[in-house]
């Protein structure tokens, strides 16, 4: 199941390569600052998926650095780059962002903590039986959020405290972010 999640998050960066490439020919300003900053993000999210289809070994160091690049052009580094009207004929941005930019702005934010949670959740190793290597321990453990209540706990978005997020395995983690990718290319890209 795990396998058919990222193979369909890597088709996903795949498919947003190609439109970013098709889309940065001529982008000037803020449009083509914001396309980098995709692009920047997207390389990391591909570097990551690598790891847990198995294309190339598991590094806790590669997670690392891609959760401080996701971290670092989330939150209030992404929504500047979206002023608002700022669309052109090479931008992908709807104008419902700004109808809607609480919304936006809030999955922005969160992007953050699922960085950090990230980053911090990056030895959380996965073995194939799917008990968790290096960190606290396994997920349903003494430690764990499912023993300690916090996962059912009262956030409207489940686990998005980095400290709770340190305790998963990377790869619930890293499902987690390209979620929260997912649910803003979703509402506020257009499709090609």
């Amino acid at each position: 199941m795990k396998k058919i999640i990222l193979s369909a998050c890597l088709m996903a960066v795949t498919a947003l390569t190609a439109q970013l490439v098709a889309a940065h020919g001529g982008a000037t300003g803020i449009v083509k600052e914001r396309m980098d900053l995709m692009e920047e993000m997207k390389d990391s999210v591909k570097a990551v998926a690598a790891i847990f289809k198995g294309q190339t070994g598991y590094n806790a160091d590669t997670i690392r650095h891609a959760a401080e690049i996701i971290k670092m052009h989330s939150g209030d580094a992404m929504t500047k780059l979206f002023p608002e009207g700022s669309l052109s004929g090479h931008s992908e941005a709807k104008p419902l962002i700004w109808d809607e930019w609480q919304r936006f702005k809030n999955l922005a934010d969160r992007q953050v903590r699922l960085a950090e949670g990230l980053y911090r959740a990056a030895a959380n190793k996965q073995s194939d039986t799917g008990h968790m290597m290096g960190g606290s321990g396994g997920m349903m453990g003494s430690d764990s959020m499912m023993g300690s209540g916090s996962m059912m706990g009262g956030s409207e978005h489940m686990m998005d405290d980095p400290e709770q997020l340190a305790q998963m395995p990377a790869s619930m983690v890293f499902q987690m972010v390209t979620d929260n990718c997912s649910s803003c290319h979703e509402r506020y890209r257009e499709e090609e």
